[in-house]
């Protein structure tokens, strides 16, 4: 099983973090870890931190996690792609998401109706533009060139030093279909092990469609990890971190988080989280995340149980786990993934 660490988010982007951010990224590498993964919501973007990491590293694969749909036309994704292949040696990969209605409609100010479809589209023009062909698309979503207008079709001018992998963020059954169809990769956020086949299930299918199979996919998701006799602090930290995803990270009628916990047969909990949350009732949202639910959603806790929490993400069928590890400082988080390599190498 290999491992992944992610950069950047919603709250990134201060300068007086930078340093740190590097020093994180370079010692992780060091350390043995797979992927660094650049995550943009309203903070720092997916793409510049990864362009500065290259520089400082050899051998990390350095990934968007992920680039929004919803922020870019897909032939400049497709430009900044090729771009970050050359920059890093072969070494970048592509993943990309639709983001939610808040992100997209609000920051963006664009409409997010029919987001699966729009992404079945820039994939097939991205591509395109990976293949060297020259971009023609007639889509409901996307023209390519616009009609009625001056423009010709086009081909990208740099072709990819390596084959770009393109992952796909999805937690919905269409979603996870698609990803099976289209991506490379699966780029799994609110995974629960025990309840791998609600998601892999929906990617069966669209593999099934493009006559593949589940090994033929990377398979990452993780969660929060750290190390700790009684649990206590770390438990805590996830139940915030949950409360806030499936409360907050969407409106009422749009929360795909909190519906794949739902799936996950987590059902009253996580609509009990969203109504109490979106209530004002904070505290009181943090509280109604149970301790099995922690348990399910976090490798945290003495040693041995965030080994068992491995195995349990490895026999899912989890190829590459993401780790989201404790600690206050730079270094502490560091010696946490130290730990955890140290328990995946022993698994394998």
């Amino acid at each position: 099983m290999r491992t992944a660490i992610t950069i950047g988010g919603p709250a990134s982007g201060r300068g007086q973090d930078w340093a740190e951010t590097v020093r994180y990224a370079v010692e992780c590498e060091r350390l043995g870890v797979d992927f660094c993964w650049s995550a943009e919501a309203w903070g720092q973007d997916a793409v510049v931190p990864l362009a500065y990491v290259a520089a400082r590293t050899e051998r990390i694969r350095l990934g968007t996690g992920i680039m929004q749909i919803s922020a870019r036309v897909p032939s400049m994704t497709a430009m900044t792609a090729l771009t970050m292949a050359g920059v890093s040696g072969g070494r970048f990969v592509l993943g990309l998401g639709v983001s939610g209605p808040q992100v997209v409609e609000g920051l963006h100010g664009v409409p997010f109706a029919h987001p699966l479809q729009r992404l079945r589209e820039y994939v097939d023009i991205v591509r395109l533009a990976f293949d060297g062909q020259v971009l023609e698309h007639a889509g409901e979503h996307y023209q390519l060139p616009l009609p009625g207008g001056e423009g010709k079709a086009l081909r990208l001018a740099q072709g990819a030093v390596t084959p770009i992998p393109l992952y796909i963020a999805a937690l919905g059954p269409l979603g996870l279909e698609l990803t099976g169809e289209r991506a490379d990769g699966w780029i799994g956020t609110c995974f629960v092990p025990e309840a791998a086949h609600v998601y892999f299930d929906p990617m069966l299918r669209g593999l099934q469609r493009a006559g593949r199979t589940l090994g033929d996919m990377d398979l990452q998701a993780g969660g929060p990890v750290g190390f700790e006799e009684n649990g206590d602090s770390l438990a805590a930290s996830v139940r915030r971190d949950l409360a806030f995803r499936l409360g907050a990270m969407g409106s009422r009628q749009h929360n795909f988080y909190n519906l794949a916990y739902q799936r996950a047969g987590y059902g009253e909990e996580a609509q009990k989280i969203q109504k109490l949350w979106m209530d004002g009732r904070r505290e009181e949202a943090r509280g109604a995340v149970t301790d099995e639910m922690v348990r399910v959603s976090a490798l945290a806790g003495p040693e041995e149980m965030v080994k068992d929490r491995l195995r349990a993400w490895r026999d899912s069928g989890i190829t590459t786990v993401r780790l989201e590890p404790a600690g206050d400082t730079t270094s502490a988080r560091l010696d946490t993934v130290a730990q955890v390599l140290d328990l995946v190498r022993a698994l394998d």
